[in-house]
Order: structure tokens, then C-alpha cells, then sequence
């Protein structure tokens, strides 16, 4: 009787880790097929790899900044938002901490279209009033934005790092890594590195 029952107890432990290392399997697929999406690439009227023209705006602090050509040494990430959009707001603690962090190498200007003293506003309450703030329909226009909240990095060269619709610090941050790694998007990649799979 103890012998049987030491048996069965045996046989069901084996099969616990069987079905284990069977679901550990099927964990370890689905984490590849689920990879990061980065920011989306809508229907742009630019290229990544592009140089678009150059832009002389007028800040809305009363100064002017040119969007896009070369650079300094640094490249340029604008931010497209506005007042009424509430995933835009959600971002700007975002960009504000990835403006501070990445100064050395990146100026990041905010840009939209409408009410001056509603944007000061929101970028005033939000603690980015220092940041470069551009109002102009032609510069969304340019690079063909439709929907909020958006970004644009330029390389230091002038030239279309990387763009895309962004919900999240992570969408953000994928603009960089696209452009560190020299691809158009973190899709690209990732397809690039599955072979075209």
C-alpha cells in the first residue's frame, strides 16, 4: 500500500513538471510574439532618413528658434500637444524629466496650434515654461501630423530620426532608441531582426 502510494505520488510530481516546463514554453513564446510597439508611425507626408526644411518661428516667449537643419551637436525633439488633449498633459512630467536628462544631446521644443496664453498655461502649471514653445499650423502641417499627442526627433544633422504618435513614457523613449539603432521605428527593428518575419 505505502509502496503504491509512494508510486502515484512519483508519477504525479513528474507530470507537474512536465506541464511545468510545457507552460514555462508557452510563457516564454507568447513574450516573444508580444515585443515592444514603440511610437506609431501614422500616414506622414515626411520620411524617416529625410531632411525636411527648416523652420524660423516665432516662440510664443517672444523669441524665435528654428525647427530642424543642422544642429550643434544636438539633436531636436518636438512635441506636438495641446491644452484639451488629457494624454498630452499626462505626458509633459515625461518630457519635462527626459528634457532635463537628455540635455547634453537633445533640445525638445513643445509645438501645437491655437490660444497662446492656454498653452502658457498648460506648460506653466506642468513646470516646462522654459521650454521652447512654438505655435504654428504650418510646422504640424509639415510633418503631417493628425493626431495628439506626436513627436518629431531631428538628428543633429537636420535630418529625420524618428517620429510618431506617443502615449507613454515608452513610446517616447522608443523615439531615441530608433534612432540610436539607425531605424525607422522599434517595429522596424524588431522586423529587421526577425528577418522580415
Amino acid at each position: 500500500m505505502i509502496l503504491t502510494s509512494q508510486i502515484l505520488l512519483w508519477v504525479a510530481v513528474i507530470v507537474l513538471a512536465v506541464m511545468v516546463a510545457a507552460l514555462a514554453r508557452q510563457v516564454g513564446i507568447l513574450h516573444e510574439r508580444i515585443a515592444p510597439a514603440g511610437a506609431l508611425t501614422l500616414h506622414q507626408s515626411v520620411k524617416v532618413g529625410e531632411v525636411p526644411t527648416s523652420l524660423e518661428l516665432k516662440t510664443a516667449q517672444g523669441g524665435s528658434i528654428t525647427i530642424g537643419g543642422k544642429r550643434d551637436g544636438r539633436s531636436q525633439l518636438v512635441f506636438f500637444a495641446a491644452p484639451d488633449c488629457p494624454v498630452c498633459k499626462s505626458l509633459l512630467p515625461v518630457l519635462k524629466s527626459s528634457a532635463r536628462a537628455e540635455a547634453d544631446w537633445l533640445e525638445v521644443v513643445i509645438a501645437g496650434d491655437g490660444d497662446t496664453a492656454a498653452y502658457q498655461a498648460m506648460t506653466a502649471s506642468h513646470g516646462i515654461g522654459d521650454l521652447p514653445l512654438v505655435l504654428s499650423e504650418a510646422l504640424g502641417r509639415s510633418y503631417g501630423v493628425s493626431k495628439l499627442p506626436y513627436a518629431v526627433l531631428l538628428d543633429e544633422t537636420g535630418k529625420l530620426a524618428s517620429l510618431g504618435l506617443i502615449n507613454s513614457r515608452e513610446h517616447l523613449e522608443s523615439l531615441f532608441e530608433a534612432k540610436e539603432r539607425g531605424v525607422a521605428s522599434i517595429q522596424d527593428f524588431l522586423s529587421r531582426r526577425n528577418g522580415g518575419a
